[in-house]
């Protein structure tokens, strides 16, 4: 590194783009991630990424992330139609995604509800970043997966 430049090569351009076309089995043979319910979700967010808007994705499960960061992650999770807000029913497909089968569809409902009112929030209310970053922002977030960067 030091005082020379790098500079991609076609070839390596190629490659690169060559493997992002594999990257879901990629991402799908790291166990942690293959496991996660949200494995799908998070793939889905992946397609159509450049390369900064990928790395960002990644930088999010970095030890170093700021809580901010992870919360951005967290709320893009959520926020499938990148509208900017989160609806009762955004919450509710992550949250069918996470318990599957072993509640049912009431339950969920009515879990949610409960602790959509118990942060101060209504069944109607739409969500937005700083909504995430007050209910989350003082837990100490920690990511289950970090990838190490080093």
């Amino acid at each position: 590194m030091g005082n020379t430049s790098s500079m991609l090569t076609q070839y390596d351009i190629e490659e690169v783009q060559e493997h992002c076309n594999h990257a879901s089995d990629e991402f799908l043979s790291v166990p942690e991630f293959a496991v996660n319910p949200l494995s799908q979700r998070l793939l889905r967010m992946l397609n159509n990424l450049n390369f900064k808007e990928f790395v960002g994705f990644l930088s999010a499960f970095s030890p170093r992330a700021t809580l901010q960061q992870k919360i951005e992650f967290i709320f893009k999770v959520y926020d499938t139609d990148c509208n900017g807000k989160v609806t009762f029913n955004d919450l509710l497909d992550v949250l069918r995604d996470l318990t599957g089968q072993f509640i049912s569809e009431q339950q969920r409902e009515q879990v949610l509800t409960h602790v959509l009112e118990e942060a101060g929030y209504k069944k109607d209310a739409l969500l937005v970043l700083s909504d995430f970053m007050k209910i989350l922002g003082n837990n100490g977030l920690k990511m289950e997966v970090e990838v190490p960067v080093d």
